[in-house]
């Protein structure tokens, strides 16, 4: 048996507000996305999807949204200071910072911020 990752989702309560914030990440989601209720989009060989909470809803009976963080997204930026660029830009924005940009014992520059439904965004170095 050969089990292959086919994508990643995440489910949003407003399609336009975060398909907005993940444009401002640098991924490629053409404007007549904004008014879908799923969007795939492909880069680098890996689909990242988005599903509005109202369908998952209607496919999911019971659903209930989770509480707490469950996941971390991870996006690599060119340089440090292009990293501490982006996170001035999305927290002016008013995106929550969860930790401010700094170097870490591993290697990298790392901060974290929320994106408008609350996952955990990592940005890396």
């Amino acid at each position: 048996m050969t089990v292959k990752l086919k994508r990643v989702a995440i489910y949003v309560e407003e399609m336009k507000r975060a398909l907005d914030f993940y444009r401002m990440l640098g991924l490629a989601i053409p404007d007549g996305a904004d008014e879908a209720h799923h969007v795939d989009v492909e880069q680098d060989g890996m689909v990242f999807a988005f599903d509005m909470v109202e369908s998952v809803k209607s496919v999911i009976e019971g659903w209930e949204k989770p509480a707490g963080y469950r996941t971390e997204l991870a996006f690599q930026l060119s340089n440090s200071e292009a990293l501490d660029d982006m996170y001035r830009k999305l927290t002016a924005l008013g995106h929550a910072g969860c930790l401010e940009p700094r170097d870490t014992p591993w290697g990298e520059r790392y901060a974290i911020i929320t994106d408008p439904d609350g996952n955990l965004i990592s940005l890396v170095a």
